[in-house]
């Protein structure tokens, strides 16, 4: 990616915003991408509306709702157009789409598929046209940080500013106006722009041979392609504009390599015609002897083939297969999934509710329900014309969610008994969980207990962390041996997961141990009161809505586990027919 291409890019969105619907811009916020948009920005005439989305704008801003002001004043419902709406027949701004949730990426794909907006609630029913060209700026620092799929594939243009190797200064003065007035004309011969059968023949072989399946981007190739032509000043789409719409649409959404050319410098020569043959007879045409026209054609798609492979941005494909593995990990796990809480979290939304048990009241939606009444109440109770009147079925309450960071923490049985079953096991059994725990961007914490002289020892041998590694080498690290203080384990796994409920997290418990217990809470040996201490402290664990799970470490399944699973109220899983499969439904 060159300025050039930069360029070239602002000028076809310009040309045919509607047509290619966006531009899906990777670059972090400086001069280089303020620099792009003031070229975007120069093509559009000046009473283009131009407008930025906000990461916290709620669904009525954004699609258009009652106008609460005017509909109390009149007593009846005033409609007032949102975002989408006011940007039609221009530009959207989209900061930091990488962040944008899967609801919000909805409602702006649906916008784009059909250049409208219905609005149909709080008593209005309204279609408004909304035709624009989203600029959704991805702002993202990590290779798996992306768009959404489903926005990103309704942009025609991919385009990452930061492999720009090139400085990108901004129009000024005379140049954009030049270049306005060439948009200008650009956009008014659009719609008389011839494209060849072997021009979209050359293009879809392109497509396939990058590994490009969607029929979406085939056609955005296409417009792109008319874009180009109109541009450049051409009546019919050339071999230069179908190599613009190959390095702008098709080369970034490859997701392989296109396979080498077949080496044919192994081909037996042909035999030469008999002596005896006529000489003014003409040799008969070999029928594996392509078509001039299929020769133009392999031609012009080699060409593209090479403009959109010295397109292809570096590290490419490793960063498609980040975005492969993050929808993956997304799909794995609950790890910082959305939790519903009255009181903290962030605003999404309101619904009808009760404000006296315990959530906070929206006034704002609570007028916006009251507000189409107005007339039929006041007619009602005439002594209060001046006043709003509002009822119980009128109150809205505020639906927040808190995103909760999941902490599994591991309880590992390093006792004599485990040590001389299958310690080993278990370890492999954790490494299994971790890896889980690392696909859900869980954070983990490893307590190991073992009876010692002098006492029982509960250790934590990793606060709760995300680093992976670190808890492998602790793991590892691990030695068996001792008696079994299952109790104190227990109670110091209780404790911590009741920590972590207080700072707002989702804790997860896994106890891997045989459930024989043989040293009680206060240090004394003996099995009888080592395991009523153990059922005593499992017990605690019941009615705390959290997630537990226990794995049997013992080579047979030990009905003291089972029963010390059953009073926590864990999920009980004996360890020798535990498979990856199991552990990772468990645990999820």
């Amino acid at each position: 990616m060159n300025a050039i291409a930069a360029r070239q890019a602002a000028a076809l969105l310009a040309v045919d915003a509607a047509g290619l619907g966006g531009v899906a811009l990777r670059d972090r916020h400086g001069p280089r991408r303020e620099a792009w948009l003031a070229w975007l920005a120069a093509g559009q005439p000046p009473e283009t509306p131009w407008r930025r989305m906000p990461a916290s704008i709620d669904t009525a801003r954004l699609l258009g709702g009652l106008d609460l002001t005017a509909s109390l004043r009149s007593g009846r419902p005033v409609a007032q157009r949102g975002l989408l709406a006011e940007c039609d027949g221009g530009v959207l701004l989209l900061p930091m789409a990488e962040r944008l949730d899967r609801g919000r990426a909805a409602l702006l794909g649906h916008a784009l598929d059909t250049h409208q907006v219905a609005v149909q609630r709080e008593g209005l029913d309204q279609c408004l046209p909304a035709c624009w060209a989203l600029v959704a700026m991805d702002e993202g620092a990590e290779p798996d940080e992306t768009l959404p799929p489903a926005l990103a594939e309704r942009l025609g243009l991919w385009l990452d500013l930061g492999a720009c190797g090139e400085a990108l200064d901004a129009p000024v003065g005379d140049e954009a106006a030049a270049w306005r007035q060439r948009v200008q004309a650009a956009h008014t011969a659009l719609p008389w722009i011839q494209v060849s059968d072997e021009a979209l023949q050359a293009l879809a072989e392109t497509a396939a041979a990058l590994g490009v399946g969607s029929d979406r981007a085939l056609l955005q190739a296409w417009r792109a392609a008319r874009a180009a032509a109109a541009w450049a000043g051409h009546a019919q789409v050339q071999d230069e504009d179908l190599a613009w719409a190959a390095r702008l649409v098709l080369a970034p959404r490859a997701t392989q390599l296109p396979p080498l050319p077949a080496d044919d410098t192994e081909e037996t020569p042909a035999e030469p015609p008999p002596q005896d043959a006529c000489a003014d007879t003409p040799p008969p045409a070999d029928s594996s002897d392509p078509a001039p026209s299929d020769q133009a054609l392999e031609q012009a798609a080699d060409v593209l083939l090479q403009a959109a492979l010295a397109a292809l941005p570096p590290g490419l494909l490793a960063r498609l297969a980040a975005g492969r593995a993050r929808n993956a990990s997304r799909s794995a796990g609950s790890a910082g999934a959305w939790q519903v809480q009255p009181l903290r979290g962030r605003p999404a939304g309101a619904h009808p509710g009760d404000p006296r048990r315990g959530a906070r009241l929206n006034l704002v939606e609570t007028l916006r329900a009251a507000a189409p009444w107005q007339t039929l109440r006041r007619r009602e109770r005439p002594a209060t014309p001046n006043r709003v009147q509002l009822q119980r079925e009128d109150f809205r309450i505020t639906r927040r969610l808190q995103q909760r960071q999941t902490v599994t923490m591991f309880v590992v049985d390093a006792s004599g008994s485990a040590a001389a079953h299958r310690l080993a096991e278990a370890k492999g059994a954790v490494e299994l969980l971790l890896a889980e725990c690392y696909v859900r961007r869980d954070q983990v914490a490893l307590l190991a207990f073992r009876g010692q002289p002098g006492g029982p020892s509960v250790e934590w041998l990793l606060p709760p962390t995300r680093a992976l590694a670190r808890a492998r080498r602790c793991l590892a690290g691990l030695v068996g041996g001792g008696a079994t203080p299952l109790a104190a384990a227990l109670d110091a796994a209780f404790l911590a997961s009741q920590e972590q409920l207080r700072r707002g997290a989702t804790p997860v418990v896994v106890v891997l141990s045989d459930g024989r217990a043989n040293l009680a809470r206060d240090g004394s040996p003996g099995r009888t009161q080592a395991a009523a201490d153990a059922l005593v402290s499992a017990r605690a664990f019941a009615g705390q809505s959290l997630d537990l799970l226990w794995l049997d470490t013992a080579p047979q399944p030990q009905a003291q586990a089972r029963e010390l699973a059953q009073a926590m109220g864990a999920r009980y899983l004996p360890l020798p027919h535990a498979d990856a499969r199991q552990l990772h439904a468990a645990l999820g």
